[in-house]
């Protein structure tokens, strides 16, 4: 298969929670012969007060020993590893996407929780914003993952959620692309809640037509395993799709979800889907998170 990954971004606060985002993106990196550009952003917005409970040394010097502490770090895994460091006086979230839309990263890898810059923790607002905003997609992981190291780091398993839409569709490529180049199996589920009906008869009738678009989403992903020769199974599940994602993933040993955030809002910026925001908050597990402005792998 060709490169299809060949540029990671890892940003990174000096926190543990960064540092678990950072052994999974090392990890993928390795897997996919990726190049590696590890990004620290200096805060560019705290108040004078709030510099007065710092601690030293400047802020500067924290930023640059934690893109250091990384770069070390993908050294010692895999001394073939291309590794370029940065260190940027901004906001953030939109330092972390403009870095990725200028230098034209593939994936970016970070923690669902860092530190603002009074070290509080935090989903952290800025992997929340980044994933509203990016056009890349985003492996976001929790903070639980930081106890793995990289050559443990597991992606034999994956679940595909799928919805039959065109975000899911564009998540499924990826999906389906990553299995192929990482030898993992692929397990697709497709959820109906029927929580919101009440009526009996209108909830069966709806129950009937709902399996059925499953049955053809769920074939969907076949097809496009089939072709990647990748092994595709499915399911079909009756409850919240944020409950069912999470619980198959716990009790199936899943290393890594891949699902697609959706839609537009009013203004052209891409937002989050609130099944993705919520899985990305409760999920045990990394959870690789698929624009639909992402381009096909």
């Amino acid at each position: 298969m060709s490169r299809f990954i060949e540029s990671i971004l890892i940003p990174t606060d000096g926190s543990d929670g960064a540092l678990a985002g950072a052994k999974r993106g090392i990890a993928l990196a390795s897997w996919t012969d990726a190049t590696l550009h590890v990004l620290s952003v200096v805060e560019s917005r705290i108040s004078a007060a709030d510099l007065d409970e710092l601690e030293r040394p400047p802020l500067e010097e924290k930023a640059t020993e934690a893109v250091e502490e990384i770069a070390e770090l993908a050294a010692k895994h895999d001394d073939d590893l291309v590794v370029t460091t940065s260190v940027r006086e901004g906001t953030p979230f939109q330092s972390i996407r403009e870095y990725a839309n200028r230098r034209e990263i593939d994936v970016i890898a970070m923690g669902t929780k860092g530190r603002t810059g009074l070290d509080r923790a935090l989903l952290g607002s800025v992997t929340e914003n980044v994933l509203r905003t990016a056009r890349t997609p985003v492996l976001a992981v929790p903070p639980n993952a930081v106890e793995t190291e990289i050559d443990d780091a597991p992606f034999a398993r994956l679940l595909l959620p799928t919805d039959g839409s065109d975000g899911a569709a564009i998540a499924t490529e990826w999906g389906i692309a990553l299995a192929a180049r990482l030898g993992s199996s692929v397990h697709t589920l497709y959820s109906i809640d029927t929580s919101p009906l009440v009526d009996t008869r209108e909830r069966d009738e709806l129950l009937a037509a709902l399996e059925q678009r499953g049955e053809e989403a769920i074939d969907a992903v076949r097809e496009r395993g089939e072709e990647a020769d990748v092994s595709v199974s499915g399911s079909i599940v009756t409850d919240s799709p944020v409950v069912e994602i999470t619980s198959y993933a716990t009790d199936h040993d899943v290393d890594l979800i891949v699902m697609g955030t959706h839609g537009l809002t009013g203004i052209g910026q891409w937002f989050l889907g609130s099944v993705t925001e919520n899985v990305v908050r409760q999920a045990e597990v990394p959870v690789f998170c698929v624009p639909v402005s992402a381009e096909s792998p």
